[in-house]
């Protein structure tokens, strides 16, 4: 019995990583080169139609992020976000108090000129609004679709989902 039990502890310590230096993790492809680059003069529109809060509040922050990184240079860099389909509501203003957070922060991004917010008319008319009803730091737009063609052809962005 005794045989056994030592057996059986000795195999078990053999499982248990010995304390010390971190164990390599796999590699069979090396591991990743960093690059460090610049970016400035980009326009990019974004496509906001998300209807949960965190990823309107995801297209917000990679909004923001993005100017950030173009040096939030209004002569230079230029980023749309279109607010379409059920994002409409949290840019509403009689659901200020429920979007609160997110709407400050999008007004905040709106104020270098860098980041601008875009509505859709006739999204909104669908779900029962007027331009009237959208904050004041936004701008109503016929229709999400053609502003963002609009904006790839006629002014050259790059389009981010």
């Amino acid at each position: 019995m005794f045989k056994l039990t030592w057996r059986v502890a000795v195999a078990g310590m053999m499982l248990i990583p010995a304390a010390g230096p971190a164990q390599e993790l796999p590699a069979p492809w090396g591991v990743a080169t960093e690059v460090h680059q610049t970016y400035d003069g980009q326009k990019v529109v974004y496509d906001a139609d998300s209807p949960t809060p965190d990823k309107l509040r995801s297209v917000i922050d990679r909004a923001s992020y993005l100017s950030r990184m173009n040096g939030a240079n209004p002569f230079d860099t230029r980023v749309v976000v279109v607010v379409h389909g059920e994002a409409l509501h949290a840019f509403a203003r009689q659901n200020y108090a429920e979007h609160a957070e997110i709407m400050a922060r999008a007004q905040s991004l709106s104020v270098g000129d860098v980041v601008e917010f875009r509505i859709c008319a006739a999204g909104a008319r669908r779900r029962g609004y007027a331009p009237e009803d959208f904050h004041g730091f936004t701008t109503v737009v016929p229709m999400a679709d053609a502003e963002i063609v609009r904006l790839q052809q006629e002014e050259g962005f790059a389009f981010m989902r």
